[in-house]
């Protein structure tokens, strides 16, 4: 059985869903403020990661429902 989160895969590349569980990948992101310098501000801690995480994945929903 195929793996429903998958997006694409290559040799050197998988993408997949993101997930609550990319909590601490996507705060290494979010915690950097020259990955975030067009934003008023990083996102820290735990909770503002996951919130963040949450809102993409409503958002991807929403979004997808229209094409």
């Amino acid at each position: 059985m195929k793996n429903a989160s998958r997006i694409l895969e290559t040799d050197r590349l998988l993408l997949r869903k993101l997930t609550t569980k990319d909590w601490k990948a996507v705060r290494e992101m979010l915690s950097d403020p020259e990955v975030m310098y067009a934003w008023e501000r990083t996102f820290t801690t735990k909770r503002e990661n996951l919130d963040w995480i949450i809102r993409q994945l409503r958002r991807y929903e929403k979004d997808c429902k229209r094409i």
